[in-house]
C-alpha cells in the first residue's frame, strides 16, 4: 500500500531555508527560477517538531557523539567516570567502516541511532571490559574486533523516524534501513523573486539628535521571498512494515503514523530566520492518496507553466486550478486506480475522483478509514 499526501502553503516574506550564501534556496523548474525547501529541511523540522514528540512514541538520535549516549547510559548503571572514559575512546571506532578510534570524543560519521542502539553498545563495552578486566588490559583491544562481537544487528528494532526516513551506514555494528517515505524537495508553484531586507540595530543609549552618531549600532541585509509551495511526499506501508518488524508494538506504531503525519506535516513549519519572518502559515490545500499498486506520482508538472495572479483569482486560487487540472489530466490519461481525499478550505473546486473535506479533521478521518479499510 502506498499513501501520498500533497500539500500546498503560501508563506509571506521569509528565509526558511538557507544557501551557503545566507540567500533562501532556489531551483530552475520548467525554465524558470522557484523558490525551494530542501527535503532534508522539511524531513528535519518535521522529526524534531514538538508535535511529532507529542504524538509519536520515541525518536532516534543523529549524531557524531555517540560516546556521550553510550556514557550516559553506562553511567545509569553505576559504572565509574574512569572506566567510562577508557571505554569512550573504544566507542568513536563503532561507527566507522575502519574502526578507527578517534582522539576527540566524536565518531567520523554522523549516524542515526535508536535508543536500542546505544544500549546494545553500552552492553558490549561493559561485557568486554569485564573480560579484560582493567582499563590497561582493555585499552589494547582494537575497535574494529569489537564491532565483531555484535550479534543482534539485524533483529534490533528501531524507532518509528528511522524506519520512515532510513539510515545509511557503514559500521558492521548496525544495519541500513531503506526509507519507507519519499520526501521531495518543495517548490514555489510560480517564479520567485529574491529580495533583501537592510536593516540597522538602533543603539539604545545614542540618539542622533543629540550627536553625530546616528544611533545605528550595526547594519545589515538578509534576502527573503515570498512563495507558495507545492509539497509532496510519499510512504510505502509494507516496507515501512517491514522496517518494523522486530519492534513489539508494529501494528500499533502503523496505526499512530498516518494521522499524526498528516497533523506534522500540515502544522510545522521550517525554522529557518522564524524570530525575523514569523512566516507560521496553515495549509491552503492538502490531499490524500491512498493506492494499492506502488505507483508514486507526484503532480508538480502542473506547475512547469508557473502559475500567476489574474483572472480576479488569487495566486493560491490559480495554482489549486492547475494542480487540480494536472490530476483530471493524469487520471484520464494513465488510470491508476487510487482512493482520494482532498482538502481545501474557503475553496469549491475539487478533482474529479475525489471526496472533498470540510476540515482537517475531516481528511484524516476519511484517509485512516480508507487505509483500514485496504489492509
Amino acid at each position: 500500500m502506498l499513501i501520498e499526501i500533497h500539500m500546498m502553503k503560501n508563506y509571506p516574506p521569509t528565509n526558511l531555508n538557507r544557501d551557503d550564501t545566507g540567500s533562501p534556496k532556489s531551483c530552475t523548474f520548467g525554465g524558470f527560477r522557484r523558490g525551494r525547501i530542501s527535503s532534508q529541511c522539511l524531513k528535519r523540522s518535521w522529526r524534531i517538531s514538538p508535535l511529532y514528540e507529542s504524538l509519536l512514541p520515541e525518536r532516534g538520535i543523529r549524531t557524531r557523539k555517540l560516546p556521550e549516549l553510550v556514557a550516559e547510559e553506562l553511567r545509569q548503571r553505576g559504572i565509574s567516570d574512569d572506566v567510562i572514559q577508557a571505554i569512550s575512546g573504544k566507542v568513536t571506532g563503532i561507527a566507522n567502516k575502519e574502526g578507527k578510534e578517534s582522539p576527540d570524543g566524536i565518531t567520523s560519521q554522523m549516524i542515526f541511532y535508536s535508543p536500542e542502539d546505544v544500549k546494545a553498545v553500552a552492553d558490549l563495552m561493559q561485557e568486554e571490559f569485564k573480560k579484560a578486566g582493567s582499563i590497561k588490559a582493555f585499552a589494547t583491544i582494537k575497535a574494529k574486533d569489537l564491532v565483531k562481537q555484535f550479534n543482534d544487528v539485524a533483529v534490533r528494532p528501531i524507532t518509528l523516524d528511522m524506519a520512515l526516513f532510513g539510515r545509511m551506514v557503514t559500521s558492521d555494528a548496525f544495519r541500513n534501513i531503506e526509507a519507507a517515505m519519499q520526501v521531495a524537495h518543495a517548490i514555489s508553484t510560480h517564479t520567485v523573486n529574491q529580495e533583501s531586507d537592510y536593516f540597522t540595530a538602533m543603539d539604545d543609549l545614542v540618539s542622533g539628535a543629540d550627536s553625530d552618531d546616528s544611533g545605528a549600532g550595526m547594519i545589515g541585509d538578509v534576502d527573503y521571498n515570498s512563495s507558495c509551495y507545492y509539497h509532496y511526499a510519499s510512504v510505502d506501508m509494507n516496507q515501512l512494515s517491514e522496517n518494523l518488524k522486530d519492534a513489539p508494538n508494529r501494528d500499533q506504531l502503523m496505526e499512530m503514523l498516518i494521522p499524526a503525519l498528516i497533523k506534522v506535516i500540515a502544522f510545522t513549519n521550517p525554522s529557518g530566520k522564524q524570530n525575523s519572518f514569523a512566516g507560521n502559515v496553515l495549509p491552503c490545500m492538502m490531499m490524500v492518496e491512498i493506492k494499492e499498486d506502488p505507483i508514486p506520482v507526484s503532480y508538480v508538472n502542473a506547475f512547469a507553466k508557473p502559475a500567476r495572479t489574474g483572472n480576479g483569482r488569487s495566486l493560491i486560487e490559480n495554482s489549486i486550478d492547475k494542480f487540480i487540472d494536472e490530476i483530471d489530466t493524469v487520471d484520464t490519461a494513465f488510470d491508476i486506480p487510487c482512493y482520494r481525499v482532498f482538502f481545501a478550505p474557503g475553496y469549491d473546486r475539487c478533482p474529479e475522483n475525489a471526496g472533498k473535506t470540510v476540515t482537517l479533521n475531516e481528511l484524516i478521518e476519511k484517509s485512516c478509514a480508507a487505509v483500514q479499510a485496504s489492509r
